[in-house]
């Protein structure tokens, strides 16, 4: 029996296409095994969100040629969509896939000519109108299932090459999502995440439903208990919108919305969609309808031409705001995007600098909306056994919680009370 490794890099729709991908092998009657195994075929699934996330493909495409250097190696993904001929020019490469024919990975692994020359099945993804269909029936994870149901984005961002990475918006048909949220909750899993690249543009080009219309319907499928997004548009966020979904018990009261920065001068040269007063009003709506809604957020700091005064405006509305959690990334200018090209740069020590003061911020809040639930009962959804008699998993709001137990909850959603904050967790112990 021949072996393949599948991995992804970077985000979780990454991830979701390698588990996909590891299936498909798996179908044709290969041994799936892990990254760091020796395997007849590796598949990398590669991020180019930044020139680092390149740096780390090139590493990982090196590193499992070194464990069997007589091994197949195919490089599939963003990086490979964005820049494959200097993928092909990586040693050990020998076949260059970008983000469309995936589904067809094992025929052209099987079809390819050991003849020391890479393939490039590289198409032209920006003429790409119809959704790639991956799908999952399996996962390690036996608690959260990733769902994908949207690829691509029309937003054009200045500073990211994701939508020359991955084309223009195309959706999942909403039969075809339905199929496999029955199977995975057929499978046990409690917690379905929908996934995508721009997930608020769902339907945008199939126009008979809309995210709010796929909600529903996941939302109906009996053993599924929780539903969660990946990061979410704040335009998306309508009075409409948010009182439907503050109707459905099974969505989780936890969103993250990318703020980007929280200056207008620097939203408007990123390119971003909207304004300071439109994300607030997003915040405030979700939190009239959900009180106890958790709002995380990615910030940037040391976007070119950005002044301490801007830096300031940031950051005082970050607080504003009040985030449960922020993830911040000091600029990264990556080649290809309007941002790199701009001569305002930002040295590395003023990007420093301001990181360090938005996540002493962002600490700060994040205690202080964890602080508000000791003494309390918080429903947790357990994800695995840390130790003999004590588990790990999230509340709906997606606050990490370490509890022990007698019974095993792994994959159960048990009331837990709250007796204390160790760094980003609470711990408590479960009622029953």
């Amino acid at each position: 029996m021949k072996s393949v490794a599948s991995y992804a890099l970077g985000c979780k729709v990454n991830q979701y296409e390698s588990e996909a991908i590891a299936e498909l092998f798996e179908e044709k009657g290969y041994d799936v095994v892990g990254i760091d195994d020796k395997a007849d075929v590796y598949v990398i699934n590669t991020c180019t969100v930044t020139n680092f996330g390149d740096k780390k493909s090139r590493q990982l495409i090196r590193k499992v040629k070194r464990q069997n250097p007589d091994s197949l190696v195919a490089v599939v993904g963003c990086y490979a969509q964005t820049n494959p001929d200097e993928v092909m020019k990586i040693e050990g490469v020998n076949i260059v896939v970008g983000t469309k024919e995936r589904s067809e990975i094992v025929n052209i692994v099987e079809n390819y000519k050991n003849d020391n020359a890479p393939e490039s099945h590289v198409s032209e993804i920006m003429k790409e109108r119809e959704f790639e269909h991956l799908k999952i029936h399996r996962l390690k994870n036996r608690t959260r299932a990733y769902l994908k149901i949207q690829d691509g984005c029309s937003q054009f961002c200045s500073y990211c090459i994701i939508p020359y990475a991955r084309g223009p918006i195309r959706s999942r048909d909403p039969e075809d999502i339905m199929k496999e949220v029955n199977v995975l909750a057929d499978n046990g899993f409690k917690e379905i995440v929908l996934s995508g690249i721009h997930v608020a543009s769902y339907g945008k080009d199939i126009k008979t439903i809309d995210l709010l219309g796929i909600i529903k319907k996941v939302h109906e499928v009996s053993g599924i208990s929780r539903i969660r997004f990946s990061s979410i548009e704040p335009n998306i966020m309508t009075e409409e919108f948010v009182s439907e979904i503050a109707k459905l018990p099974k969505v989780c009261h936890h969103f993250h919305l990318s703020l980007q920065s929280g200056c207008d001068k620097t939203l408007k040269a990123m390119n971003r969609k909207y304004t300071t007063e439109r994300f607030f009003e997003a915040v405030t709506l979700l939190r009239k309808y959900m009180p106890d809604v958790a709002i995380t957020t990615d910030i940037i700091v040391g976007f070119p031409g950005e002044t301490e005064e801007d830096f300031i405006e940031s950051y005082n509305f970050a607080k504003k705001v009040g985030f449960s959690k922020i993830h911040v990334f000091p600029y990264s200018p990556k080649k290809g995007t309007p941002a790199a090209e701009r001569e305002d740069q930002l040295l590395n020590s003023v990007k420093q600098e301001r990181s360090k003061k938005l996540i002493a911020l962002a600490d700060e809040m994040a205690k202080e909306f964890m602080e508000k639930y000791i003494g309390e009962t918080v429903e947790v959804l357990f994800e695995k056994a840390t130790s003999e008699g004590v588990y790990e998993g999230h509340t709906g709001n997606y606050v990490k919680v370490i509890a022990k137990s007698d019974k095993n909850v792994v994959n159960q959603i048990v009331n837990v009370a709250v007796e204390k904050i160790d760094g980003e967790n609470l711990i408590g112990v479960c009622r029953f």
